[in-house]
């Protein structure tokens, strides 16, 4: 991971300075739904489709949510940011991530964040067969149930936005009665610069929206800050998955 300095920092805030509220919401009455337990499979939540674009629009509450793979120290600069500015984040972890760092799984939930599924391996799981799909989602779930006692509360398809029908089922037989999706993706996987990508996330944020993001890109590490800062200003709550459909 490159090192984030503070000219860093000062570059993503000029480029973002500027940027106006999100356009009005439209309402969307609330619904209480339980919190995941914390064993087994996480609870569906009720009225509301498997596959989740997006939360509520009518509460300031957003939810960043990151592909969990990559530099660990990465994967921990960004916990600790979060954590520093009241934020919580939510990570699909890969399978195999948790195999090379498992202690992550534990420091993820220790930081009051959530933790799903994004596979075993990331491959193309819509371009699977039944049987390969059934074990990128069951070999990921069990690697999170070993470490947490719980399969945790997400599931995310790999290499695509949402899920086949098949992939949906698969899931929900997994333990994951909702796949979730995104509304906004922060491209940062692309590396297109710190600026960019806190330019991109906030000019289409707004009430509810859920956030792709990835661990491993020191990009990230420094647009974060700056990300969440404009969130503040606005009166957006960075928080869990589970409290954005709470």
């Amino acid at each position: 991971m490159g090192r984030v300095t503070a000219t860093d920092r000062r570059t993503v805030l000029l480029a973002t300075a500027g940027l106006t509220l999100a356009a009005g919401c439209a309402t969307r009455s609330a619904v209480a739904h339980p919190a995941p337990s914390s064993a087994g499979s996480a609870p569906p939540l009720p009225a509301l489709p498997a596959q989740l674009t997006h939360g509520p629009r009518d509460r300031p509450r957003v939810a960043l949510t990151f592909h969990g793979a990559g530099d660990p120290a990465t994967a921990r600069a960004l916990l600790t940011e979060a954590e520093q500015r009241g934020a919580r984040l939510t990570v699909l972890a890969v399978g195999t991530w948790l195999d090379t760092h498992p202690e992550l799984a534990r420091r993820i939930l220790d930081g009051g964040h959530d933790l799903g599924n994004h596979t075993l391996s990331h491959l193309d799981i819509n371009a699977m067969s039944e049987a390969e799909a059934r074990q990128e989602i069951t070999g990921c779930a069990e690697r999170i149930r070993r470490l947490t006692g719980s399969v945790g509360t997400w599931f995310r398809p790999s290499r695509t936005p949402t899920a086949s029908p098949l992939v949906t089922r698969l899931a929900q037989e997994a333990g994951y009665p909702h796949v979730l999706s995104y509304d906004v993706d922060s491209l940062d996987f692309t590396s297109p610069g710190a600026a960019v990508v806190a330019r991109k996330v906030l000019a289409e944020i707004r009430e509810g929206s859920v956030v792709s993001l990835h661990f491993g890109y020191s990009d990230t590490v420094a647009a974060l800050p700056v990300v969440l800062e404009e969130l503040d200003r606005r009166g957006l709550a960075a928080v869990t998955t589970t409290e954005l459909f709470s």
